[in-house]
């Protein structure tokens, strides 16, 4: 089963997340089809993560080499992120590192004048 789920947008690609917990279980199997959806080409990547409602280290690295594999040629942003996982986003002062959105909505929006 698909850990990620995708729609295109304007310019930018929807990636939702389809678990509940982004952790050390699916963690390997959520990089394996972000590498995929950004070696196909994609280079502007909203993820949702209006649906998670846990994530641990291994899920929040495996964010990061998304943001890693995407490198000076395209976005990753951040969306939809719940409170409980807000907090671990801030703790680790990721939420400094990505651009995070209250709602893919407002990712899209940021993206307009690019």
């Amino acid at each position: 089963m698909a850990i990620i789920s995708t729609e295109t947008q304007s310019n930018a690609t929807i990636a939702t997340i389809t678990e509940k917990r982004l952790d050390a279980k699916i963690a390997v199997a959520f990089k394996e089809e972000m590498a995929a959806l950004i070696n196909s080409g994609v280079t502007v990547i909203i993820l949702d993560m209006g649906g998670v409602g846990f994530v641990d280290s291994s899920g929040l690295g495996a964010i990061v080499t998304g943001l890693k594999l995407l490198g000076r040629k395209g976005d990753l942003l951040v969306a939809g992120v719940k409170d409980d996982v807000m907090t671990m986003f801030t703790l680790t002062r990721m939420d400094r590192v990505f651009q995070m959105f209250p709602t893919t909505n407002d990712a899209l929006k940021s993206l307009e004048g690019k």
